[in-house]
């Protein structure tokens, strides 16, 4: 018995001993030499601040509207018999181009009895003007030393009868502009919005034919703060004149695929602040915009939403750092002379699609990093790296 229970216990005491032996080798083992590896700075491209002499741009967003906008109406009654091709939707329009012909049957009738009543006036004027001449003859004769009264000499029945003519010919030049008022023309060239008219409706002086606007120009309405306003020099209630005239305004929209820009000029400022808004608005004017003001053929459409960029018209030295500097809102990174990374709160001034105009926060020379970081630490090392400038 006791020596099967020595057979069964030995195995066990040998591995017992030999994890023993292990353990004790692992503990006098000696610890491997910890290697500390060298961080590396991050390597980024700056651009150096430059002071330069810029004329402010002030940015803001508007809808082109139309300049003359109204509800055509007839001022004549009658029977719609011809509609021009082009008084359709979208259409555009000459000024004095007949764009709907009302039947004038009527009116050339009014306009022939006004004729034979001109005509009779003047028979009756050339009657009362010959009494009056054998009735003042009648009296020399007789009273050759005295003058006679008007009575006595027809002078009232001829002042009717001249009387008469004129108001004969002013029915006649009225009777004519009722006729002129058959055709319907605008003294414009424009735009058709809509028609509401057929050819065989009768229309009245009170009904809507349709709506049109004049394309000679157009207008935006742009919201502008305070500020705003000072840096492009407008003063409130400001209208534009051949010795002022108003700042210069880019204005731009995509328009299918590609971005399309138009010239145009701030003609006047509200006199007010909006009560809503609290802002000054000025409207901004762009002549001809569906011809010689179209941006290589694609017109400045009234409706479309624009971004407007007008220059300052005084000049005054800021800083200049590319677009790609701006952090957040009023954040640029600055490499230091021993190339670690501070992080500057800066003035904006203005900024554009490439550029940032800088008013404090920064110094002339000194280097702001362009390239994208992560994790920006204040103070970190950073390897800086010249970024080429733009052609």
């Amino acid at each position: 018995m006791k020596n099967k229970f020595l057979k069964a216990a030995a195995p066990v005491a040998v591995i017992a001993l030999g994890f023993g032996v292990v353990q004790m080798m692992a503990a006098t083992k000696p610890a491997p030499e910890k290697k500390e590896e060298e961080q590396r700075p991050v390597s980024l491209l700056y651009s150096e601040a430059r002071e330069e002499a810029v004329h402010l741009a002030v940015s803001t967003q508007g809808e082109v509207r139309a300049h003359t906008e109204i509800d055509l109406t007839p001022q004549v009654s009658g029977r719609v018999v011809s509609i021009a091709e082009n008084f359709a939707e979208g259409a555009g329009f000459e000024p004095g181009q007949t764009l709907i012909q009302l039947d004038d049957a009527d009116f050339r009738l009014a306009v022939a009895r006004a004729q034979a009543g001109v005509e009779q006036a003047k028979v009756l004027l050339l009657q009362a003007e010959a009494a009056a001449t054998v009735k003042r003859q009648q009296w020399l004769a007789l009273n050759p030393n005295k003058e006679p009264t008007p009575l006595q000499v027809n002078k009232p029945q001829v002042a009717e009868a001249e009387a008469n003519l004129r108001s004969a010919r002013a029915e006649l030049a009225d009777a004519e502009l009722n006729l002129a008022r058959t055709k319907i023309k605008l003294p414009f060239r424009g735009r058709v919005v809509s028609r509401q008219v057929g050819v065989g409706q009768y229309v009245t002086a009170s009904t809507s034919l349709g709506r049109v606007f004049a394309t000679d120009r157009v207008e935006i309405r742009l919201p502008l703060t305070d500020s705003q306003l000072q840096e492009l020099a407008l003063p409130m209630g400001f209208v534009a004149s051949a010795e002022n005239p108003g700042p210069q305004v880019t204005l731009s929209a995509q328009v299918g695929a590609q971005e399309r820009q138009w010239r145009g000029s701030i003609v006047r400022t509200q006199a007010a602040v909006d009560q809503q808004t609290r802002l000054i608005y000025a409207v901004a004017e762009v002549q001809d915009p569906y011809g010689k003001g179209a941006s290589n053929g694609a017109p400045l459409a009234v409706g479309l939403f624009v971004t407007a960029e007008a220059e300052g018209q005084q000049e005054q030295n800021a800083l200049v750092v590319p677009r790609e500097a701006l952090r957040s809102a009023d954040k640029v990174y600055v490499i230091d002379d021993d190339n670690r990374l501070d992080i500057r709160t800066v003035k904006i001034l203005s900024t554009s699609e490439n550029r940032v105009v800088i008013a404090s926060g920064i110094e002339d020379g000194e280097r702001v990093v362009t390239s994208a970081i992560a994790n920006v630490v204040n103070g970190m090392e950073v390897q800086p790296i010249t970024q080429l400038a733009r052609k």
